[in-house]
């Protein structure tokens, strides 16, 4: 096996091999890097007082030129010897990923969480993705006060489950949306039944909103970590450089269904590994989420060096999902996700939503609704066909229905209605399964 393929197995987990260390000063730190972990025109390195120790620091890396001249490799050694070290640094925050079977000693690699998609969320979907080596959230429910009733269930399902306790804490996480959230009512739920992590998204003032949820839900439950999902390069940087950074960072491609960056979000392949880049000083994992729904896309997120992946839309077609019919029906027919999905808040507005900070848009599949809008049909006549079909349950979804169907762009890819746990360990497997067939290019 060669040294790459033993890196990637290592960042994998295959077999009951420790994960290989790296012995090198990441290259960011480089004098004739470019790029790396500091502001362009600064050479202040990031800095996070709460965060994860670097890897490096943990385990006493040497410079390239040391390991190098140690071994006086021939001219052609030393150019894969330096190959190999560009090669690991790019994926050293894949490596974090140990971090996270620390935090969460229930789950295997590569990990796969079911994001909190708002109810349909549901802790029968969080328990089943977590018993099968993932990790699931909860979504946010109809009113605040659903999340501590949504917990309290979850408590009794992880009772007579296998997932492995270990500590105080619930093997399940809870989402919140922080702009129209109530913090009083979801800190006491998570002091109470302290779930392993808490999913924050959507602020109206940016990190200033999220400081004020993290500080008070890290001080009601300090062993509940925080993270955060962000869709943008800034986002990140902001949160890396707070007084209050995230344990996990969610990097959302603009492929996401629900809600995301409403005009500067761009795809994962992209936005996640200039994200690592950037904040490669700040130890922080990052999760990749966005148009993954099997173990391709499990495969492109850890090549741009995620830890771990989330998946919303392929859980939709979960059978624990909180889901009426019509809509899981839509989520399995729909196809070519970028012609036939489209960001929008009409959707918000016919269901009754206002209010959203206008930098998060939703992405759903078009139906008669879109089409009208499009036609120059007023909202006023919109919302009254929507209102009657909704009124006659699942014909109000589809390709001829009005309500709204919040899906990513990768509708398209999924075909079937599967259980969780299948769909999380059929997932795992296809992506090992492609890597080891990679490994031998």
């Amino acid at each position: 096996m060669t040294r790459c393929q033993r890196r990637w197995a290592s960042v994998l987990g295959f077999g009951n091999r420790r994960p290989a260390l790296s012995t090198h000063v990441p290259i960011a730190e480089s004098p004739s890097y470019p790029y790396g972990n500091r502001r362009k025109g600064s050479t202040t390195p990031l800095s996070q007082p709460h965060g994860p120790r670097l890897l490096r620091l943990e385990f006493g890396h040497q410079p390239h030129s040391k390991l190098i001249n140690a071994k006086s490799p021939s001219r052609k050694s030393m150019s894969t010897t330096a190959s190999d070290l560009i090669m690991e640094d790019k994926l050293q925050s894949v490596t974090l990923r140990d971090q996270l079977r620390v935090a969460y000693p229930w789950t295997a690699a590569p990990l796969i969480v079911g994001a909190p998609m708002r109810v349909m969320s549901g802790p029968e979907l969080a328990v089943a993705v977590s018993s099968a080596g993932g990790f699931g959230f909860i979504g946010p429910g109809e009113k605040p006060e659903s999340t501590a009733a949504d917990l309290e269930t979850a408590k009794g399902l992880i009772a007579s489950s296998s997932i492995p306790q270990h500590g105080s804490t619930l093997p399940v996480g809870v989402g919140f949306q922080i702009w129209n959230g109530n913090l009083d009512v979801s800190a006491l739920a998570v002091s109470q039944h302290r779930p392993a992590a808490v999913w924050l998204f959507a602020p109206r003032n940016g990190q200033t909103d999220v400081d004020v949820w993290t500080q008070r839900l890290r001080g009601g439950s300090p062993d509940t970590k925080i993270w955060l999902q962000i869709g943008t390069l800034q986002e990140a940087l902001d949160a890396v450089r707070s007084a209050s950074p995230p344990d996990v960072l969610v990097v959302q491609g603009a492929e996401a269904g629900g809600h995301g960056r409403t005009s500067d979000g761009s795809g994962f392949i992209t936005l996640l590994p200039e994200i690592a880049d950037a904040t490669r000083e700040s130890g922080i994992p990052l999760i990749a989420a966005g148009g993954v729904a099997d173990g391709r896309g499990v495969v492109a997120a850890l090549g741009v060096g995620a830890a771990g992946v989330a998946m919303g839309t392929r859980f939709l077609a979960s059978q624990e999902a909180r889901i009426k019919k019509g809509y899981q029906d839509e989520v399995v027919r729909a196809t070519d996700g970028g012609a036939n999905t489209v960001r929008t808040h009409l959707y918000n507005h016919l269901r009754g939503t206002f209010g959203w900070p206008e930098q998060f848009s939703p992405r759903t599949i078009v139906n008669r609704s879109w089409a009208e809008k499009q036609a120059g049909a007023t909202f006023e006549d919109i919302k009254k066909r929507h209102d009657d079909a909704v009124s006659k349950g699942d014909s109000a979804w589809g390709p001829d229905g009005w309500t709204a169907t919040y899906a990513g762009a990768n509708v398209g890819l999924i075909r079937s209605v599967a259980g969780a746990h299948d769909i999380v360990t059929g997932t795992r497997r296809e992506a090992v399964n492609i890597i080891q067939t990679l490994s031998g290019l």
